[in-house]
């Protein structure tokens, strides 16, 4: 294999494993929504439970933020759009092994 193909395979090869390997939505406070809003959110997009939507709203509002969601880069970054959509304020982080 020629360095160049090489190199190549190598890129890919790391490129998929970033896209596989798990990311964290974080939903951030905004002092705007309310907190049904967010529940309901949480409830719709992330899978929560009540208690745990309840849980993440209560500590985003105390604590500034709250991890609400991991998985893959893609279906992380599909959430978080539609949760920007919404008026909600998200960031997306790589997960920490």
């Amino acid at each position: 294999m020629s360095g160049s193909s090489q190199y190549k395979a190598q890129e890919a090869y790391q490129e998929a494993l970033l896209e596989d390997s798990p990311y964290v939505l974080w939903l951030i406070n905004d002092d705007y929504n309310t907190f049904e809003f967010v529940i309901d959110t949480l409830m719709e997009l992330c899978k929560h439970t009540y208690e745990q939507a309840l849980q993440c709203a209560f500590i985003t509002h105390t604590a500034g933020k709250c991890d609400v969601f991991t998985a893959p880069y893609e279906e992380v970054r599909r959430i978080a759009q539609i949760m920007l959509n919404r008026g909600l304020t998200v960031k997306i982080n790589k997960a920490d092994h």
